[in-house]
Parts: C-alpha cells; sequence; structure tokens
C-alpha cells in the first residue's frame, strides 16, 4: 500500500499527475535515491534551506542532486546582497522538517519562497522528497512551480 500524507492527499485534491515511491525510512542523499529508484541523479532535486540577512521566511532552493546551491547566484535571484546555509539543526527547526525529508510541497501555506533551479525546465519530471523520510514524488517542474507558487531561477553549480 503506497504511503498517504499530506503532500500526497494535496495532489490528489488538486488532481496533479504524480508517481509516489516508498524508499527506506532512513535519510538518503539525492544520489542514493536516484540509484534506488534506477532514474539519473539529474532528476532527483533536493530541498536546501537557505536564510536571508534580515529576518523573513527561509528560502527553499530546490537543486538537482549533484549540484550545490550557489549562494551568489540565489542571493542574485532573491535581490538579497546576501543568504546563508543554516546547520542541518537550524534547517530541521526551521522547516518542522527531518532533513532527508523536507519538502516544499509539505511545507505550503508556510510562508516560505521556493527558487527551483533552470535545469528542472529541461526535464519532463523531477523528483523530490514527499515530506517525509522514505517518500519520494515525481511530478513535473511546472506542476511544483504552479502548486508552491515559485520560480525558476540559476541557482546552483556543479557538485565538488
Amino acid at each position: 500500500m503506497p504511503v498517504v500524507n499530506n503532500v500526497t492527499r494535496l495532489l490528489d485534491a488538486r488532481k496533479i499527475p504524480y508517481t509516489a515511491y516508498e524508499l527506506p525510512a532512513e535519510k538518503l542523499g539525492a544520489l542514493e535515491t536516484a540509484r534506488l529508484l534506477n532514474v539519473p541523479p539529474e532528476s532527483v532535486y533536493k530541498t536546501i534551506v537557505v536564510t536571508r540577512e534580515k529576518p523573513k521566511k527561509p528560502v527553499l532552493a530546490v537543486i538537482p542532486g549533484p549540484n550545490q546551491v550557489d549562494l551568489k547566484k540565489l542571493a542574485a535571484a532573491l535581490g538579497e546582497k546576501k543568504v546563508h546555509l543554516p546547520t542541518e539543526r537550524e534547517a530541521e527547526s526551521l522547516t518542522g522538517l527531518q532533513a532527508g525529508g523536507i519538502s516544499p510541497l509539505a511545507l505550503l501555506n508556510k510562508g516560505f519562497s521556493v527558487i527551483v533551479d533552470d535545469s528542472a525546465r529541461t526535464l519532463e519530471r523531477i523528483h523530490i522528497s514527499g515530506g517525509q523520510r522514505g517518500l519520494n514524488i515525481a511530478l513535473s517542474p511546472q506542476s511544483l512551480i504552479d502548486l508552491t507558487q515559485g520560480r525558476f531561477a540559476n541557482i546552483s553549480q556543479p557538485g565538488e
């Protein structure tokens, strides 16, 4: 029986086409997720929590698994001078979700800005966290933008 949570209920209610995948419930990186799902690593997107200089809600940067968030590009896309990467514990505290289960779809209506890396535009479907460890959701990048009222921007660079 597939996992059902607030994210899958939201997608069902809005009649958004998606596929849910169950994975081991431990914290998995995007590359490990890609291996388990047998999909290209570039199609598995991770959600990075980023904080702004001024006390505003954090930003959710959704970037391809093999990449890293480019803080300068992200700051420019947001019209900010600087943005910062919080610790994993701070990210969990800011979102109320466990690292490995942070999803823009689980944080709708919580005031987070969502920026999805431009590279997603070239893909038919991307994989993102389903809002809890062990749940992966594949959906169209445009559906993610529409649901989160996010936008696309060039915010990542190849990882080391």
